[in-house]
């Protein structure tokens, strides 16, 4: 049976972790709105009872219903068998999951740090001042962390030579980051060497290598996380 992903069918947001992972691994899904389209996305999740998620992305597997990006990787994994096999390994990588999401929100919040309800030119100003602290101290010390992540085990992986929900995440990362502040990822070329290694090795993987290169890959534009405004990339 296929697995339902529900997330919005036009940007790539948190929705592309989980795209991403199930492409790597042969996942067998749907992605339900981009099938159908937003409203019908709206009227299922208001449709479902129970513990609803809060907001997509959500999966639906047969009677299971789970939210929150980490999770839904983390249990996509374990179905799929694609953990280390022991429990503490498969906790931190869960650790390091939630560490992204962690980073994601931060960069939504570049571009919007006064509230998600309004527009981006509503809050320039907040968004210049956020964006240099950003750079300056939050990139550098999530990078870090991520990047001696895969140095403990020698990489490229995150579990060394087998490839993790991490991986793909990381890379979604590392590319949304090139995107959004490209003169700055540019200057910082070598800071990271091993997330910059697993960034050229993620898109090796073979059943990887043929979504990036197809029309289902969402491109990264000013409606997702990531997203480039020149102003907020100065140097």
């Amino acid at each position: 049976m296929s697995v339902e992903l529900w997330y919005w069918p036009d940007i790539p947001g948190r929705g592309e972790f989980i795209r991403l992972f199930c492409e790597a691994f042969e996942v067998d899904y749907t992605d339900m709105a981009r099938e159908q389209d937003a409203d019908a996305l709206v009227e299922h999740i208001h449709g479902l009872e129970g513990m609803r998620p809060f907001a997509p992305p959500y999966i639906v597997d047969g009677e299971v219903v789970i939210g929150q990006t980490a999770l839904i990787l983390q249990y996509l994994s374990e179905k799929e068998g694609q953990g280390s096999g022991e429990m503490e390994i498969d906790l931190q990588l869960l650790q390091l999951q939630m560490d992204i999401a962690d980073f994601v929100e931060e960069v939504h919040s570049v571009h919007h740090p006064i509230a998600s309800e309004l527009f981006y030119a509503d809050q320039m100003e907040a968004a210049f001042d956020r964006a240099q602290n950003f750079r300056a101290n939050r990139i550098p010390k999530y990078l870090i962390h991520f990047d001696n992540a895969i140095a403990a085990n020698g990489g490229p992986f995150s579990l060394g030579q087998q490839p993790s929900h991490v991986d793909t995440s990381l890379f979604q990362v590392m590319e949304g980051l090139d995107y959004m502040f490209p003169n700055y990822m540019k200057t910082m070329q070598g800071h990271w060497p091993h997330l910059e290694g697993l960034q050229g090795a993620v898109p090796e993987i073979d059943s990887l290598a043929e979504y990036l290169a197809s029309e289902r890959r969402i491109e990264f534009n000013e409606d997702g996380i990531f997203r480039h405004y020149e102003e907020l990339d100065e140097q």
